[in-house]
């Protein structure tokens, strides 16, 4: 995944951006936007930046974007076109780097204790086509379905999910809504439901969306010590994948 935005990639971000025309003249939004995507995909320190790029301005446009919602807004807009006929639900862990460790109080900072060791885990909504549609955050230990509820609110007809969301409330939940939880049942389930193996083959597609998310580093592992900004970093790969594919297509 490269780093840096194409004229069509500026053009379809540019308008989403917060604009201020008047003040001092500022350091243009896309160089910014290049400098923030470099230490994405690199996982290298804000200090470690090119020269080419400011590497305050860019930390700091970074916080104060998330702060206002910026990289949360941008990301829904572009999930506002997906393709709902299938959506997968699933998680990654991410293993947390003692530089992102050493925080008091790292528990109101989704980090928690597994078999990796401090590990954070990334919840994850797909459409049919493997792009983001709701992404969220927990402590590494925390169960799969922990945040179904939330992230499967607005969903919509056509699901499917991994075994760690086999639950008779989720699957009431889907039926609610109109969809059908496609979800291998686990051994210890009294009695059967109903499930397809040919579809639920189309699960591939939310863990090849990890997988390419995973490409950047600043994602593949946690640096950060806030977990906001962590999340930040998840929600500006899936807006690099939502970019390169709304590109592909046009």
């Amino acid at each position: 995944m490269r780093y840096e935005l194409t004229d069509g990639e500026w053009a379809a971000i540019r308008p989403m951006l917060p604009n201020k025309p008047r003040g001092v003249p500022r350091v243009n939004d896309r160089r910014v936007l290049n400098g923030i995507f470099w230490v994405l995909r690199s996982g290298a320190p804000w200090r470690d930046l090119p020269e080419a790029f400011p590497y305050t301005t860019c930390y700091n446009r970074f916080v104060r974007w998330r702060r206002a919602g910026v990289w949360a807004a941008i990301m829904k807009a572009l999930a506002a076109a997906h393709d709902p006929a299938l959506q997968m639900i699933d998680t990654s862990i991410a293993r947390v780097h003692q530089h992102g460790a050493c925080i008091n109080r790292n528990k109101r900072q989704c980090m928690g204790r597994s078999r990796g060791g401090l590990t954070s885990k990334i919840h994850a909504v797909v459409d049919t086509n493997g792009l983001p549609v709701r992404l969220a955050l927990t402590p590494g230990e925390a169960h799969d379905n922990r945040l179904a509820g939330k992230l499967l609110s607005r969903m919509k007809p056509g699901s499917a999910g991994g075994r760690g969301y086999d639950a008779d409330w989720i699957g009431e939940l889907a039926i609610k809504k109109g969809a059908w939880a496609n979800i291998p049942p686990k051994s210890n389930r009294s009695g059967p439901i109903c499930f397809s193996p040919y579809l639920y083959r189309a699960r591939n597609r939310v863990e090849r969306f990890f997988n390419r998310i995973k490409q950047c580093r600043r994602v593949a592992t946690r640096y950060d010590k806030l977990a906001a900004n962590y999340l930040a970093f998840v929600q500006l790969a899936s807006i690099r994948l939502w970019l390169g594919a709304n590109e592909s297509t046009s």
